[in-house]
């Protein structure tokens, strides 16, 4: 059980939505029959003229995971639960160089700690570094590209962002070097249609890797269908094409005194990625997604939408094919 809440709002309140870009803070809050829950706090804003941008999320959950194993060819029959307590802060600031390129430092804190509930499966018994736990610093810079007419829901422009990243060791468990690219391209032809691609990579370097900072294939923004952690590895690479129609109804809907004219989008998405060793990559083993969605727009002007999407996955030998349903706050990119 859980509530999500959004509000969004102008920083530039003499020239809003006319260039500046809305800001926003989402809070979730979610809470099991086993008392285990999750706190997010996540927050994004824009001052006036986009000279600046702020990103912040602040995260404390209790919650146990399905651990399959590392690599790209783990087994459903091998899965472990295991219980995850973690705190993590991460905070990005962004200022404008010229007219569309972004520039700034960023800082990633994240604490784990682990225990298996059961014997069942592969954790028990698996050698893993910081099988217990561990905690990791990101000093970083991040470089943006972005052109996008619209940041909540883009119909044309591109946005391209790239992040490097270094743990020292003093304020980390162990050295690590992270790397992380995200590039997106949207095409609008005829009227209300609009295509959108998607790259994105990461990737962790160094001596000794604690199996909870490998990148993970599989959530509600790419290669969705797959269970998020059920393929990691010291690199990931994945590519998505979004289609998007635009509806605008011409019917009401009256709720109590309520009278709204909603507004809705539906979405078609096919996708392949894979995670893979340093020097390991195979075209031949990239995984495939496809599926489909829908958007309602609830802030039409700043088009804000709550987004359901249900993706599929591959079907390994002897398993059930991979399937995942998403109910979010805002598009997947």
């Amino acid at each position: 059980m859980g509530v999500a809440g959004l509000y969004s709002f102008y920083i530039d309140k003499h020239n809003p939505s006319l260039r500046t870009r809305n800001s926003s803070i989402i809070m979730i809050a979610s809470v099991t029959t086993e008392k285990q829950w999750k706190l997010d706090l996540r927050t994004d804003f824009w001052t006036s003229d986009n000279a600046r941008h702020l990103k912040g999320n602040l995260r404390y959950h209790n919650f146990p995971f399905f651990f399959y194993g590392t690599g790209d060819s783990t087994h459903y029959n091998d899965r472990s639960l295991v219980g995850n307590r973690r705190f993590k802060g991460q905070f990005e600031a962004e200022k404008r160089i010229g007219r569309h390129f972004f520039v700034g430092p960023s800082l990633l804190f994240q604490h784990d700690k682990f225990n298996a509930k059961d014997n069942k499966g592969i954790y028990p018994g698996m050698a893993l570094v910081d099988k217990d736990g561990g905690y990791v610093t990101y000093i970083g810079i991040t470089g943006v590209f972005d052109n996008r007419d619209n940041q909540n829901y883009t119909t044309q422009g591109s946005m391209v962002r790239i992040n490097t990243s270094y743990a020292p060791e003093f304020l980390s468990s162990y050295p690590l070097w992270k790397f992380e690219l995200k590039a997106n391209q949207f095409f609008t032809f005829l009227r209300n249609n609009t295509v959108g691609l998607n790259i994105y990579a990461a990737s962790v370097q160094g001596n000794t890797l604690p199996f909870y900072q490998l990148p993970e294939l599989g959530n509600d923004f790419i290669m969705r269908g797959y269970y998020a952690g059920r393929y990691r590895d010291q690199n990931y690479l994945a590519a998505q094409a979004e289609y998007r129609y635009f509806l605008d109804p011409k019917i009401r809907i009256r709720l109590w005194k309520l009278d709204m004219q909603p507004t809705f989008a539906l979405v078609a998405f096919a996708g392949t990625g894979s995670v893979f060793e340093n020097h390991g990559q195979d075209i031949s083993r990239f995984k495939p997604n496809f599926g489909g969605g829908v958007r309602y727009f609830y802030d039409k002007s700043s088009r804000l939408s709550v987004r359901l999407d249900y993706g599929i996955g591959e079907q390994r030998p002897g398993e059930k094919r991979q399937t995942g349903f998403y109910l979010s706050l805002g598009e997947a990119f």
